[in-house]
């Protein structure tokens, strides 16, 4: 299970947009978002303002999912990752760093950031064979 989080973590740090999932009491919402991923905490971190629909969603209802796909008509080559979890205001300090790092400019933008703590990803792959899919999972979160 640990050698498929590194390949999902090593997908991810490949891309920096992912879509978003959200529900108040029972409007469902998406949105895309850039984000910067940490392996070690196993959370992407985006920003956000509180204005926004997926943001109201999530102070109703804090469950999320999510994907990120690299786009491809080639069937080989498709790769993905789906995602399940729980979006919190963010207050780890390393984890804004991180973000700032891959989004230097959005400094000047002063954004609110928040965490997406991940207890559930599926992984298709099909470069390592038609179909191919990796699961991991961490519901003691």
């Amino acid at each position: 299970m640990l050698n498929d989080l590194k390949k999902i973590d090593s997908f991810l740090q490949k891309h920096h947009v992912l879509t978003l999932a959200t529900i108040d009491d029972s409007e469902l919402s998406a949105c895309n978002l850039f984000y910067a991923y940490d392996a070690q905490q196993i959370s992407f971190v985006v920003a956000s303002s509180d204005e926004t629909t997926h943001i109201k969603n999530i102070t109703i209802n804090p469950k999320i999912a999510g994907t990120v796909v690299l786009e491809t008509k080639i069937v080989g080559k498709i790769e993905g990752v789906q995602f399940r979890g729980e979006f919190l205001p963010l207050e780890d300090e390393s984890l804004k760093k991180l973000y700032f790092k891959n989004f230097p400019y959005a400094l000047a933008m002063n954004p609110k950031l928040w965490q997406i703590k991940i207890n559930y990803f599926k992984f298709t792959d099909n470069t390592l064979g038609f179909g191919k899919k990796l699961i991991w999972t961490n519901f003691s979160l």
